[in-house]
């Protein structure tokens, strides 16, 4: 997993039309933060990414792009994106998963994927990194915030 305070690796993405996305071409824009399912099918997941949507309007306010990353192709994540109607962009790896990326492997001899969170700073610096391999604990939202906060006070 990512360190907190360490530059963030220039991670290379597609969205769900096909386009490359770099985490490069937000530096000097907006933090990003990037939540990374378990899978499509993880009702617990699911509900992160359900307040994820509710507090949309907080992250806005705050300057900070949502990105939804998923261990899928490409189509899963273009039907689970319209069936959940999530209006952040949904991101799969180009090669590998975005998992594998930034060390979120699997566990329990592979079987289970871990989830959790990066915050990047527009400077390109992480300044919270969350992983698990529950995905009741993927999701620090109290980090998250406290992050965010720190962000604020910082800019």
């Amino acid at each position: 997993m990512l360190e907190t305070g360490s530059p963030a690796p220039d991670l290379v993405l597609e969205d769900t039309d096909g386009r490359a996305v770099r985490l490069s071409d937000y530096q000097g824009n907006h933090a990003v933060l990037i939540y990374f399912m378990r899978s499509t099918s993880c009702p617990v997941c699911n509900r992160h990414v359900q307040d994820l949507i509710r507090c949309r309007d907080e992250f806005a306010a705050d300057d900070v792009q949502v990105l939804v990353a998923l261990p899928a192709d490409r189509q899963e994540a273009v039907a689970w994106k319209a069936k959940r109607q999530v209006p952040f962009p949904v991101l799969v790896g180009r090669r590998g998963t975005p998992h594998e990326m930034i060390g979120l492997s699997r566990k329990v001899f592979g079987s289970l994927q871990q989830s959790g969170s990066i915050l990047i700073d527009s400077q390109g610096i992480i300044r919270h990194a969350h992983g698990a391999t529950m995905p009741t604990s993927s999701y620090d939202k109290k980090g998250i915030t406290a992050a965010i906060q720190d962000l604020r006070t910082h800019a």
